[in-house]
């Protein structure tokens, strides 16, 4: 496979209608948010999403997706019920023991398969240590790095009681079981945007390539595909833009905040409260002479 000899940029944008994109479990699942009241999506959560879409794309196609090593339990295609399992799968799978007498040629070994083996482990890295695995640890770092996604403007999120009537236990009576209240919680609508690197520096260290960087590319531009839920209807979260730089060099043309700094996202000013695409103006300007693409342009 071809290196990845340059570094890449990009900045993501999605809209939310009428969803919870990320919901906080210590604050009652309500849709995230920070002190300003915009709403946000951490990382780990567009990580998951990413991951998904790798599973699903080499599921449909082997040649498009990808091994995936931090699997949802709900999704496992491997029938491994934990991450120390499916690494112990790959170790027998290769004759391989690790203990105190692991030498450094064996680690060496060893993160070569990893990193062959789990397309994800190249992109955002992991620690190997687990307990039934003992005296054992090995860190990767990913190539790709991405950030929490944070809304435009401050999100106005509704709140709905729900009341479960089914009668989910038989009582000594005979009679129905009391009903359990409970909420749900929306974005009515917010435009979220997030930026990203992959960096060539640590894709030489771990094997991620050029065919690798275009499968982390297309299930940015895809996300949401196969992602609906009860909080996340179907249509209710979609990517709008894409904007995808490659310098023509391993360190960069330009600093990427500059790239980033080069994509404008603002409410029109004759809007109050945005509820549509329509009622933002996302633009953008060439700087430097990094080649701009823009994936995905929805209007």
């Amino acid at each position: 496979m071809e290196k990845l000899q340059n570094k890449i940029d990009f900045t993501l944008i999605f809209e939310v209608k009428n969803a919870n994109p990320n919901g906080d479990p210590l604050n009652g699942n309500r849709p995230r948010t920070n002190i300003e009241d915009l709403g946000e999506v951490s990382d780990v959560c567009l990580k998951r999403k990413i991951r998904n879409r790798l599973q699903q794309m080499q599921e449909k196609n082997p040649t498009q997706g990808g091994n995936v090593f931090v699997q949802s339990q709900d999704d496992s295609n491997d029938n491994c019920r934990s991450l120390s399992e499916r690494f112990s799968n790959l170790l027998k799978e290769n004759n391989i023991t690790v203990g105190k007498k692991t030498t450094t040629a064996d680690m060496e070994n060893i993160r070569e398969l990893i990193n062959k083996q789990w397309i994800d482990v190249r992109s955002f890295g992991q620690v190997f240590a687990f307990n039934s695995i003992s005296g054992f640890s090995l860190g990767i770092r990913g190539a790709v790095s991405i950030q929490s996604a944070f809304s435009i403007d401050p999100v106005e999120i509704e709140s709905i009681q729900i009341t479960k009537s089914v009668n989910s236990d038989s009582t000594e009576a005979g009679k129905k079981s009391s009903d359990t209240m409970g909420a749900k919680h929306r974005v009515n609508y917010a435009l979220y945007r997030t930026n990203g690197s992959i960096n060539p520096h640590f894709a030489e260290k771990n094997g991620f390539s050029w065919d690798d960087a275009e499968k982390i590319k297309y299930a940015l531009s895809t996300l949401f595909e196969n992602d609906i839920s009860s909080a996340r209807p179907e249509g209710s979260m979609r990517v709008v833009k894409l904007f995808w730089w490659e310098h023509n060099s391993a360190s960069g043309n330009i600093p990427s905040i500059d790239l980033f700094n080069s994509v404008i996202v603002k409410k029109k000013e004759d809007v109050d409260i945005p509820t549509k695409l329509d009622d933002y103006i996302i633009d953008n300007h060439e700087i430097g002479n990094v080649n701009c693409e823009i994936i995905v342009d929805k209007k």
